[in-house]
């Protein structure tokens, strides 16, 4: 199985020793939340990665307020 069909959860322990490593301690209380919310993230980026952007433009290319509203409804 490819590194990128795995799914690791990500324990409460775990989110509490990552945090400590970046200089973030946690409660005790935090630990089960962070973890959710970090797990959660991970399973967006996820999907993120999985999209194909082919002939999107870079963001560079976009400037706000300068779109065309010429669609019919």
């Amino acid at each position: 199985m490819p590194a990128d069909e795995l799914t690791l959860e990500l324990t409460p322990p775990e989110a509490a020793r990552w945090a400590a490593r970046a200089g973030l301690p946690l409660e005790g209380d935090r630990h089960a939340e962070v973890a959710a919310t970090a797990q959660h993230i991970h399973t967006v980026v996820s999907v993120l990665r999985e999209l194909d952007f082919g002939d999107t433009p870079p963001a560079f290319g976009y400037r706000a307020g300068e779109e065309r509203h010429d669609a019919a409804v």
